[in-house]
């Protein structure tokens, strides 16, 4: 390998309790301090803005408003939000209240979206860290398919009158340049870009519900509230919010992903019975210890001063649910639709991995679809920014603990033989 081609050394990050930023992110973190320092993380304040900014009032099914009282609840009381943080959350939460005046706004005028139908959808369930991310782009590569770009996620319908999607795309650049001047070692664990396949926990969002709110802030109050809430209807309005966006740009086969998938299989399966279902797995020693510092790390952008040690014992908690559920509900997934990938083997045959899913899926793995991956793959090498050198004692976890709690989920996934479908 050249010296022009050598993968960055990898790194431990040392800074989790007390976050260092690069010079270069004082003035976008200034601003955005005194911009938070003077507003109010409140259910009125969020929806007058979003109203304001849009001209518009209609909010279609009001049940999220429940969720954004306990959402700015937990905010106020449990996430210690620096005044970078606060700005933060007001504007993500008002922007996804703009996103739902947005789609009600457009399924209003035309009402023929609700009768779109989304077919057969490949959809990725695995945690972060079990190779969902490549393996979703790898599948979105394909000209065929139709992915959710990350600028098209945080702005799924355009505001009127903009150069479209442009100006969406610019909106977005802007926010990936905080993150990657704030977080400059985040690529490293997650590499976000204008057009990368993005999660529909994004989409999920916009109606108050889901596991994205719980990525970005501690939030043990509002998680609570999700996992004792039946996600169905929530699990709908992804699914129209969908319609919505192939009626607009098309094509007509999706390919989505999300780990929230793992304890939603019934309100998955309910909502899209005809998908092809992709479980991914992975040791959950790995998994765990690598996702608690990923995120740990990302705490930083709302936070002063993030306590590695509790974050990772709430996504240990979190990742007991999600594997727990997957374990619990997995078979609510037909045999005849649904196929368990593991990490080891991902990575060992890609190609097969991909032929096996089109397989099951009917989906034609013609030239075009497999040069167009192959293509991805040099232009996205993995492990371009480096490795981080993951250690369980930066973040308070016992690697014993986590594989007895977890056992019974890593017997039947990760040890013993998988069933065939």
């Amino acid at each position: 390998m050249s010296a022009s081609t050598a993968r960055p050394a990898a790194i431990r990050l040392e800074d989790l309790a007390a976050p260092v930023f690069p010079d270069a992110a004082a003035p976008m973190r200034d601003g955005l301090a005194g911009y938070g320092a003077a507003l109010q993380l409140t259910p009125e304040a969020m929806l007058q803005a979003a109203t304001e900014r849009t001209g518009l009032d209609d909010w279609g099914d009001n049940g999220f408003r429940e969720r954004l009282d306990v959402l700015c609840a937990s905010l106020i009381d449990d996430a210690d939000l620096s005044g970078v943080g606060r700005a933060m959350a007001f504007e993500q939460l008002t922007g996804h209240l703009v996103n739902r005046l947005r789609l009600e706004q457009l399924i209003t005028a035309n009402p023929e979206i609700e009768n779109v139908a989304i077919e057969r959808p490949i959809i990725i369930c695995g945690l972060p860290r079990t190779g969902t991310t490549h393996l979703h782009n790898l599948i979105a590569a394909d000209p065929a398919l139709r992915y959710l770009p990350y600028w098209e996620s945080m702005e799924p319908v355009a505001t009127p009158g903009e150069p479209d999607p442009q100006a969406r795309r610019d909106r977005c650049a802007v926010g990936l340049d905080l993150i990657n001047t704030s977080m400059p070692e985040f690529k490293r664990m997650h590499d976000m870009t204008v057009d990368h396949a993005h999660e529909e926990i994004q989409l999920l969002a916009n109606d108050i519900s889901g596991m994205l709110f719980e990525c970005s802030y501690y939030l043990p109050a509002f998680a609570r509230h999700y996992k004792t809430h039946d996600q169905t209807a929530s699990y709908a309005y992804l699914k129209r919010t969908l319609q919505a966006l192939q009626w607009l740009r098309g094509p007509q086969r999706w390919v989505l992903k999300s780990p929230q998938h793992l304890e939603q299989f019934p309100a998955l399966y309910a909502t899209f019975p005809d998908a092809i279902f992709v479980v991914t797995h992975r040791d959950p020693v790995e998994v765990t210890r690598s996702m608690a510092t990923m995120i740990s790390y990302a705490m930083r952008m709302g936070c002063d001063r993030p306590d590695p040690v509790k974050i990772s014992r709430y996504w240990l908690d979190r990742a007991d649910d999600l594997l727990t559920g997957c374990l619990r509900d997995r078979d609510v997934l037909p045999a005849g639709q649904s196929i368990d990938v593991r990490f080891d083997d991902f990575m060992a045959d890609e190609d097969g991995t991909v032929a096996a899913i089109y397989e099951l899926a009917g989906q034609p793995l013609d030239t075009r679809a497999r040069e167009a991956m192959t293509q991805f793959r040099i232009d996205h090498p993995r492990g371009r920014y480096g490795a981080v050198d993951y250690r369980p004692a930066d973040l308070g976890l016992d690697a014993d603990e986590i594989a007895d709690r977890l056992r019974d989920y890593r017997n039947r996934f990760v040890t013993e033989p998988l069933e065939k479908s």
